[in-house]
């Protein structure tokens, strides 16, 4: 039975990590993507309207810009908070991994609206595609650095 209590303790630190002053880096990006949502992201509509769907129609903005909008905030916002709260090492995993995928779609969603014909994509587009590329390298750096 002294086995088994000695085993537990071993694995449960494995499983968790300490961020460090990454945390403090990490929260900043997080803010400055809620922030990104606030500003235009095609024409005229914020990036909370292209989120919600209720974008300008004659924008045409599509499904990529909603489609990075929807998963910023899981990933970047939601999963992000997980794994800051938690501390898990898998929930960190994720949040890097699918943050590479996002930032990819977001940088899709850009070229969706520059070949769109009816305006270039927004700051807050942009800054939010910087912003989920900061997160998923600052993810990954936490996920490469466990023993």
């Amino acid at each position: 039975m002294s086995e088994e209590q000695d085993v537990k303790p071993r694995i449960a630190v494995l499983r968790r990590f300490d961020p460090g002053s990454k945390a403090l880096v990490i929260a900043t990006v997080m803010l400055v993507l809620v922030v990104s949502a606030l500003l235009p992201w095609a024409g005229d509509s914020a990036g909370w309207q292209v989120l919600a769907g209720q974008a300008d129609p004659g924008l045409k903005v599509g499904l990529l810009p909603r489609l990075f909008a929807i998963n910023a905030t899981i990933i970047g916002l939601g999963f992000g908070a997980l794994a800051l709260i938690t501390r898990f090492w898998g929930a960190a995993f994720v949040a890097g991994l699918a943050g590479l995928v996002v930032t990819f779609e977001g940088m899709i969603a850009i070229w969706s609206r520059q070949t769109s014909g009816t305006g270039g994509p927004g700051v807050g587009l942009l800054l939010a595609v910087a912003c989920m590329l900061i997160l998923a390298i600052q993810w990954m750096r936490i996920v490469w650095s466990r023993d």
